[in-house]
């Protein structure tokens, strides 16, 4: 009996091809929509491609869906939120192209485990000064998790996928198709509930993020959606300390109020947000420099006596000439 012929995956096919004016090299990820390929522009830059799946890139509504939300992306030009640098169709085949990232925070947290602190906060300020930009410009990110959060070499961190959920929700609205918006695990209560969406919804999606990187989990998880978004509704994130002690108590309340599972309870905008979490590394640099500090200086034979101590001896040595004086001023009068 034959061994049947593997059938190529799409995706494979668009390996080697062209989408002017980019080469194809490798697929590095996808997800229930799109491909993610690592392409070439003519001049040899290495770029990121996501391209539409083809039941997606053939139906017209979807496709102008994602094409308006991917040019309004393409506008939010902010050094935490990922460059588009271009929305096109070449034959069959929609996509837009950005800047390359090796890395994420996803990677991260699959790679080393759960992020120390300092770092917690840098990333954090980070998304939410992205965040805040797009938000003051009428845009909320919808889906935001580690793996859309990409980090530079020189360890920021950048926002990506912006407008995409937006796309997909769009698009269900109008045709009733039934698709996934977002991922169950980092949604809002109210986007489990299927409520209207604010900035804060993003605020919560980030405070989950934190909690992943922190202890290397989300605070709820369950194989059932609907017992999931039960418990993203109705239960308290369990306490971050009591998994990780040496987490200060102002970062895991910082985090446990993007938790909220009221909107008005969180921060109320992301660059609130970013302002405690500017405050908090602050502290953090001074309680670290305070530790780092050195001894007051004790010189070569001082036997380590700090230079409060050695001020004091001109004062010993005159109390201790007076008494001497006073004795032999006793003795000679008892003579």
């Amino acid at each position: 009996m034959s061994t049947p012929t593997p059938v190529p995956s799409p995706s494979t096919d668009l390996v080697g091809r062209e989408l002017a004016p980019y080469k194809i090299e490798r697929l590095i990820g996808q997800g229930g929509f799109s491909w993610v390929f690592v392409g070439r522009e003519t001049d040899g830059t290495p770029v990121a491609l996501k391209v539409l799946k083809p039941q997606y890139a053939g139906d017209p509504q979807f496709e102008t869906r994602f094409r308006n939300e991917s040019e309004t992306a393409a506008q939010l030009e902010h050094p935490n939120i990922i460059r588009i640098r271009a929305v096109s169709k070449s034959g069959p085949h929609v996509y837009f192209s950005m800047d390359l990232y090796a890395d994420s925070l996803g990677a991260r947290i699959t790679r080393e485990g759960p992020l120390d602190e300092h770092d917690l906060v840098l990333i954090a300020r980070d998304i939410a000064q992205g965040l805040a930009f797009a938000h003051e410009r009428g845009v909320i990110h919808r889906d935001l998790k580690p793996d859309n959060i990409l980090l530079r070499s020189d360890g920021h961190a950048v926002i990506s996928d912006f407008g995409i959920a937006r796309a997909v929700s769009g698009y269900i609205a109008s045709t009733g198709v039934n698709m996934t918006i977002g991922t169950p695990q980092y949604l809002s209560p109210e986007q489990a509930q299927g409520r209207p969406l604010d900035p804060r919804s993003d605020i919560y999606s980030l405070g989950v993020t934190l909690y992943k990187a922190a202890l290397g989990e989300v605070p709820f998880n369950h194989p059932d959606w609907f017992e999931l978004a039960r418990r993203h509704v109705e239960e308290p994130p369990p306490s971050l300390r009591k998994r990780r002690p040496e987490l200060s108590k102002q970062f895991e309340r910082l985090v446990l109020k993007c938790l909220a599972k009221h909107p008005e309870d969180r921060y109320e905008t992301a660059q609130a947000l970013a302002a405690d979490l500017e405050d908090l590394g602050r502290k953090r640099r001074d309680v670290l420099g305070r530790r780092a500090s050195p001894r007051p200086f004790a010189s070569p034979g001082t036997s380590g006596i700090t230079l409060p101590e050695r001020a004091a001896w001109p004062l010993y040595a005159a109390l201790a000439a007076a008494v001497g004086l006073l004795v032999g001023l006793l003795l000679r009068l008892t003579k």
